[in-house]
């Protein structure tokens, strides 16, 4: 048996980065898995490389609908769900100056009313003793130039963490948030220019106290504690930055 035999768990944004690695994670210790995300090329990867223990479902957190259905199909796969890991999000520079409306608004959408209704829409298949596991970030409690929408939205996020802990203690679930320092997922490669890309990561290697990015697995590893092992723990952010926030 697996250390997560027995436990079902549902991953959004699990088709790539540290959602994918929560989800291998997890297969790869017995557990079954919903993941989710815009992409259906990108889905369908990562159910391939998951195994018969992992199902892909198609949707964006923004759209209320769209986890309507997620839920739905959460329910007919796996019954109830011991781990949910609220991980989707989009990132992106945001300068003070030039930052649209519609910019703003993609990101709060997604960032935040989309970890927002996941929970919501999710919630009824949660069991007790279950764990929510929200990704926020380091940036929100440092400043980093060119970041202070997302910035917004994680720290909102940090909020969230607490007061959905509150709402759903009485039911014995736990809600907690994960919070990854830079971590090279590949994000920085779609949303920056070549050079902007290098640049912001020689920048944060060299503020780090480790003086390396982190890995996607180590993300999963402390996200897997956080739901599964972490029984005494609720409203917590848990750090993993390398000591950025900390040092």
């Amino acid at each position: 048996m697996g250390e997560y035999t027995e436990k079902n768990a549902v991953i959004t944004g699990g088709g790539s980065g540290i959602g994918f690695a929560v989800a291998k994670l997890l297969v790869d210790g017995g557990a079954r898995v919903v993941i989710t995300g815009r992409s259906g090329a990108t889905l369908d990867a990562a159910r391939e490389r998951l195994g018969p223990n992992a199902v892909a479902v198609p949707g964006n957190v923004a759209s209320l609908s769209d986890l309507d259905a997620l839920a739905g199909r959460v329910k007919d796969e796996l019954g109830s769900v011991e781990g949910l890991f609220v991980n989707a999000g989009i990132a992106g520079p945001t300068p003070f100056e030039s930052t649209t409306e519609e910019m703003y608004d993609e990101l709060f959408a997604i960032n935040v009313k989309g970890a927002y209704f996941t929970v919501q829409k999710l919630a009824p298949l949660l069991s007790p003793g279950a764990g929510v596991v929200l990704t926020t970030s380091a940036a929100n409690v440092i400043g980093l130039l060119e970041t202070s929408v997302y910035a917004a939205g994680k720290a909102a996020l940090r909020s969230m963490a607490r007061s959905l802990s509150r709402e759903l203690l009485p039911r014995g679930i736990r809600v907690n948030a994960i919070s990854p320092g830079p971590v090279d997922t590949g994000a920085l490669d779609r949303t920056m220019t070549a050079e902007a890309a290098e640049q912001f990561k020689a920048d944060r290697v060299a503020d780090n106290p480790m003086h390396r990015f982190g890995t996607p697995g180590e993300v999963a590893r402390a996200a897997a504690f956080l739901a599964f092992d972490a029984t005494y723990t609720t409203g917590a952010e848990f750090p993993v930055d390398g000591g950025v926030t900390q040092l």
